[in-house]
């Protein structure tokens, strides 16, 4: 299987690159919901730089530093700052894979907060060609769909002792 490898500067100017993906499209969108974990620092970025509401969903399908999927599971709730969602809302992940995720957020979205959500569209960092969803917004699309090594990926192999040894206690 392909991998690539991702520098914090490059991962961070892969954000920058699909919030100007999103500004050239000119669709407006009130509120952003992120995908936990991998959509955390995409979404914590993109709403500081369009100034809207971030709003968390927490999901898992991956076995922790594995490269298998366990069963999708959602957290019950949306953790917002805001009483409902807007009408437009921005779903972002750091990356589609199997597509599952996204293909099956966004109707528990509409079943979850339907009453205020219009029009949802997605966005990632990298798309590979094996999903099932193509997202609205992407930066890299991946026909040879590698595995994508982040750069803090080395935490899910790190114990709070490996830092003990590391970094000696001050005061």
């Amino acid at each position: 299987m392909p991998e690539l490898f991702v520098s914090w500067s490059d991962y961070h100017e892969t954000i920058e690159k699909l919030a100007a993906q999103i500004y050239r499209s000119g669709w407006e969108f009130d509120q952003i919901v992120c995908l936990a974990k991998g959509g955390l620092r995409v979404g914590d970025v993109l709403a500081r730089i369009y100034g809207v509401p971030l709003a968390i969903l927490s999901t898992s399908s991956y076995r922790g530093g594995s490269r298998g999927r366990s069963a999708l599971v959602f957290s019950r709730e949306l953790s917002m700052t805001t009483l409902n969602l807007g009408a437009r809302v921005l779903l972002v992940d750091d990356l589609v894979d199997s597509g599952v995720t996204l293909q099956k957020t966004i109707p528990w979205l509409k079943h979850q907060y339907g009453v205020y959500v219009e029009e949802v569209k997605t966005a990632v960092l990298w798309y590979k060609q094996c999903s099932i969803i193509k997202p609205d917004y992407y930066v890299e699309y991946l026909p040879d769909n590698p595995w994508i090594h982040q750069p803090f990926e080395k935490y899910e192999e790190m114990e709070p002792k490996d830092l003990d040894q590391s970094w000696p206690a001050q005061g």
